[in-house]
């Protein structure tokens, strides 16, 4: 029985916003699914809860020239009665996609793709055509992204609590306990021990760092390349200042020089 508000016709029922979420990507270097199928079940036997139910995308570019399909409803179900979900794949050829949006899977735009599609020389326009100076100038000013300023936290963050930087940094002045995530589309700086999870570059920058004074994580990611450290930080940058890139796909860890 709805003890709520009647409802009429023009009630609104929904409304749509863009919500950011951080997502992780799981990048498919094979198209032998069973051989995949065996290694995320060894890596979720070591690190059972690494993923924690969160939303996970499908990488296909590495396989989309062997153009081969597969089993998407096998595979979702697979990762299921793991406690994951594919919410969608990224990339891929056009026959792979098709049949991820055959059994219901959601298609994330290649990030990649897009940059070089955004890089690439435009078409030349005949001059007679050609828009006013004024508005060619006008017209990339009003489409760049706009940036939010830096979200600073100068208390602990807890174990379980989440914190997210939209649209800018990330800098946290206290201890990120273990089972604490800190996520931004930006750089994040954490000036204590660091011994969650940080995911910086969240909306696919991947230039984005994250520095750590006291670097203890348990995962770090930059533009959904993740690095989980299932047997602790490398001696040699444990509990030390250390900066974390990217390298082509590859997350790095250097350690920070110490001011003199």
């Amino acid at each position: 029985m709805f003890l709520g508000k009647p409802m009429t016709p023009d009630t609104p029922a929904f409304k749509i916003k863009n919500a950011n979420l951080p997502l992780f990507v799981l990048h498919a270097l094979t198209a032998d699914m069973a051989q995949f199928k065996l290694q995320l079940d060894a890596h979720l036997a070591q690190a059972p809860d690494f993923f924690a139910a969160a939303p996970v995308a499908l990488g296909l570019a590495a396989i989309a020239e062997a153009d081969a399909i597969p089993d998407f409803t096998d595979l979702s179900a697979f990762m299921r009665q793991r406690g994951l979900a594919i919410a969608g794949v990224i990339g891929g050829s056009a026959r792979q996609r098709q049949a991820a949006a055959d059994c219901g899977l959601g298609l994330f735009p290649d990030a990649r793709g897009a940059r070089r599609h955004t890089a690439s020389a435009p078409e030349p326009v005949p001059v007679a055509e050609s828009p006013p100076a004024q508005e060619a100038v006008a017209a990339p000013a009003a489409a760049a992204p706009s940036r939010r300023p830096t979200l600073v936290v100068d208390k602990p963050v807890r174990t379980g609590q989440t914190v997210h930087a939209e649209g800018g940094d990330l800098v946290v002045l206290a201890i990120v306990n273990a089972g604490a995530e800190l996520i931004a589309d930006g750089d994040i700086h954490v000036y204590a021990p660091l011994r969650g999870r940080a995911l910086a570059g969240a909306r696919g920058d991947t230039s984005a760092r994250i520095f750590a004074q006291c670097m203890e994580a348990e995962l770090v990611s930059i533009a959904g390349y993740f690095q989980v450290f299932e047997d602790g930080i490398p001696a040699s940058m444990r509990s030390k200042p250390v900066q974390v890139l990217l390298d082509g796909e590859r997350v790095t860890l250097h350690p920070l020089a110490p001011m003199r």
